[in-house]
């Protein structure tokens, strides 16, 4: 006997595969409630692209996305970012050209993140916490309001790459970086 050999198959559009990726970018989105049912099933997506729509907010319920590991919330209108710590296995984030005058604090608790994208936004200053996260691969703070980075930069010695393109960093910090970065590619 062949058990469930006839059963009706789930159609495919309830059912999201294993690492499935949502592409969701340019449609203009304010919200996400349009988007439920491709995100209804959150823990077998592991990318999202919501760039380039006109999100001021990103709801909560994000945090039922819990096998993502890249989010792309690039070119929106948000200034902060719920509490995003259910996303134990995100890795990258890119939250280039929103509003954001700092460094999200939500990013912390996130232990598998290593690529952060914060360019075109105002901010000002890279706090501590960030400065002694370990495991990052690739920050990019180009044309931001840095002026300076925090002193002690040892947590990011496994750092590939630095982009701190479009600052006016003064000469001497420029040195800085580099001598206490010297396996990373620093581009100013």
């Amino acid at each position: 006997m062949l058990a469930g050999c006839f059963k009706e198959p789930t159609p495919g559009y309830k059912v999201l595969p294993e690492g499935s990726q949502v592409y969701l970018n340019g449609k203009g989105l304010r919200d996400l409630s349009s988007a439920k049912d491709a995100l209804a099933q959150g823990d077998r997506i592991n990318y999202l692209n919501l760039d380039r729509n006109a999100l001021e907010t990103l709801p909560s319920e994000i945090q039922s996305l819990t096998g993502l590991k890249w989010l792309r919330l690039n070119e929106n209108r948000l200034s902060e970012l719920p509490d995003i710590s259910a996303l134990s296995q995100l890795r990258r984030i890119y939250l280039r050209g929103n509003r954001f005058s700092a460094v999200p604090e939500t990013l912390k608790n996130l232990p598998a993140l290593t690529d952060i994208e914060l360019s075109d936004n105002p901010i000002p200053e890279i706090p501590e916490w960030l400065a002694r996260k370990e495991g990052l691969r690739n920050l990019s703070f180009n044309r931001t309001r840095l002026r300076r980075l925090p002193d002690d930069l040892r947590a990011w010695k496994s750092l590939y790459s630095l982009q701190l393109g479009g600052l006016s960093l003064p000469l001497d910090e420029m040195k800085r970086i580099r001598a206490a970065l010297p396996k990373t590619t620093v581009v100013f």
